[in-house]
């Protein structure tokens, strides 16, 4: 069974936001951008994205043993989750902003090596493994259908706007990248943004229960 509609929008709107925020991953993709070209950051950005599918298995197959294991521990999983996430929410509302994107002094590398390259970079991310596992259970209804099939949705669809906007970041490097150099604050606002995702997400839920 596919996940709801509300789900789907509720979701997507969420990662959208946290996605475009300034990070590692997608300042680095404009890094490679501006200084080797749109098609090689395009193909680290693209890199950068799919690494998400082992975040998705991972956070799938958490969240099954723990079904299996006790449901309570699911619940459990969903507060600890929600506690982490406003914690970020917080750490982003007090950001300084300041983000800038440096483009210089990058050696050149072949497309398939800088798409391993980002692959790798964000597979190993424990801090992603960590995000993946307190994010994607926030739009899990219990008593809709299977939980890891609902995970396993919600991860693809966040991986697949991740190479949505990771591969525009790459084509668009120069002009966004130069952008946000001119304006730093830019940075800052969407930190708040997010920030304020992320509280609302944890407050849902410890409110809701």
């Amino acid at each position: 069974m596919l996940i709801s509609p509300e789900q789907f929008f509720g979701f997507l709107a969420a990662a959208l936001l946290i996605t475009v925020s300034p990070g590692p991953d997608n300042l680095m993709v404009l890094s490679v951008g501006m200084s080797r070209g749109r098609t090689q950051g395009m193909a680290f950005g693209l890199g950068c994205a799919l690494g998400c599918l082992s975040h998705t298995l991972l956070a799938t197959l958490g969240v099954s043993a723990l079904i299996a294991a006790s449901p309570p521990a699911f619940t459990a999983l969903k507060v600890a989750g929600g506690l982490y996430l406003i914690w970020m929410g917080i750490g982003a509302l007090r950001s300084r902003g300041g983000a800038r994107v440096e483009g210089q002094g990058l050696p050149d590398e072949s497309l398939l090596r800088l798409f391993g390259k980002g692959l790798f970079a964000n597979a190993i991310n424990p801090k992603v493994v960590l995000f993946f596992l307190s994010f994607l259970p926030q739009f899990v209804v219990a008593g809709q259908g299977s939980v890891s099939w609902q995970t396993a949705q919600l991860g693809l669809i966040f991986t697949a706007q991740g190479c949505l906007l990771f591969g525009m970041l790459g084509y668009f490097s120069g002009a966004v990248g130069k952008w946000i150099n001119r304006n730093p604050g830019a940075g800052m606002w969407l930190d708040r943004v997010a920030g304020a995702v992320f509280v609302g997400l944890g407050l849902r839920l410890l409110v809701a229960r």
